[in-house]
């Protein structure tokens, strides 16, 4: 369906991508993560021409969209992109959001249009905001219009650029919703993700981007279980736990907390585990750790367990003996123990890892 051959892309000196080459087949679901400025979105607005490639091919069906004479509003017509920042126009209402492309560049009959555009927006859980603007819609709500206006265009492959990334986290879970069905429906798809659960449950294949193109390609039990290259590797340790150093008494608790948060809305757990794990992190820091230690250097990770769901936070720290949670502040130490699962202390060369389970 697609096939990419030595795609470049720079802008002047800096080189964003370089020799890709890609192969997309019809039905594939392919997400594209990797740290940020690694080109994901490059590769996307590559692919549409909306950032034309510095060098390389692009075929769409045996269309080489990149060569001089090639007729690309045609080409385009066969590819939808969802944007991050939605861009509806907001002078229409919803529905005329999603008439305005089949009526123009594809000569659709208006009723037609509205008559499938009304489809659509049942089909994505907003129908009942057809003739509304924009502006009235939430952000989970907009996108899911995005997603609806680009299937108007009956599109052979849906390209999504970080389609969450600009949501509230309590809107994210709609919106990736309508994607899993459209996954489950055989539309081709790719997505640039942030989201990585979802990445790994709903792809057929992930692409890790890094050094300037794709550093790594395979199934989502490879890439997130068993990766062959180390940055991929060191990727996915990252975004399987949060982590935050503590070197003084007066660290940023706000910060801390704000930082577990951010991780565990991401990883779409509850409210009430969120609390929890705060709580742990607080006393045993403030009331457990800290007023033990005189030159303390906490690392503190947090980690959850993809298959089970299950949360561990670990307190990282050396002392020149054994620590034993229990000589703590009794008050702090009840509750950890009451809230936790589990808790366990190793020590070895000069070095404590205390962990607690959820």
């Amino acid at each position: 369906m697609i096939e990419i051959r030595k795609l470049k892309k720079s802008y002047g000196d800096l080189v964003v991508l370089e020799g890709v080459d890609l192969s997309i087949e019809a039905g594939e679901v392919i997400s594209v993560i990797g740290p940020s400025g690694s080109g994901k979105s490059t590769l996307l607005r590559c692919i549409t021409l909306l950032d034309p490639p510095t060098a390389g091919e692009i075929y769409i069906e045996g269309e080489n969209i990149t060569a001089p004479h090639a007729d690309v509003p045609k080409i385009r017509q066969k590819m939808g992109m969802v944007f991050q920042s939605f861009n509806l126009f907001n002078h229409l209402m919803v529905i005329e959001n999603l008439m305005l492309a089949p009526v123009r560049l594809k000569g659709t009959p208006k009723q037609q249009a509205y008559d499938e555009g009304m489809e659509l927006l049942e089909m994505v859980g907003v129908a009942d905001k057809a003739l509304e603007l924009p502006s009235g819609l939430s952000g989970g709500q907009k996108q899911r219009v995005a997603i609806a206006r680009a299937l108007a265009m009956r599109p052979e492959i849906l390209l999504f650029d970080e389609p969450t990334s600009a949501l509230d986290p309590t809107r994210v879970s709609e919106v990736l919703s309508v994607i899993r069905r459209l996954a489950d429906e055989g539309l081709t798809m790719m997505v640039v993700t942030h989201e990585m659960a979802f990445a790994r449950s709903v792809s057929t294949r992930v692409l890790y981007l890094d050094e300037r193109g794709i550093y790594e390609d395979g199934s989502p039990s490879q890439i997130f279980e068993h990766p062959d290259r180390p940055k991929t590797r060191a990727f996915i340790q990252r975004i399987r736990s949060f982590e935050y150093r503590i070197t003084s008494p007066s660290f940023d608790l706000y910060e801390m907390n704000g930082g577990i948060e951010q991780f565990l809305m991401k990883n779409y757990v509850s409210s009430g585990a969120l609390r929890q794990v705060q709580l742990i992190a607080e006393e045993m820091l403030v009331n457990v750790l800290l007023p033990a230690l005189k030159r303390p250097s906490i690392l503190f990770t947090l980690r959850k367990d993809e298959d089970t769901g299950h949360l561990a936070l670990l307190f990282a720290f050396k002392s020149e003996e054994a620590f034993a949670i229990d000589s703590g502040d009794s008050l702090a130490v009840d509750i950890v123990r009451n809230i936790a699962s589990e808790v366990t202390e190793q020590y070895a060369g000069g070095e404590n890892l205390i962990t607690v389970e959820l």
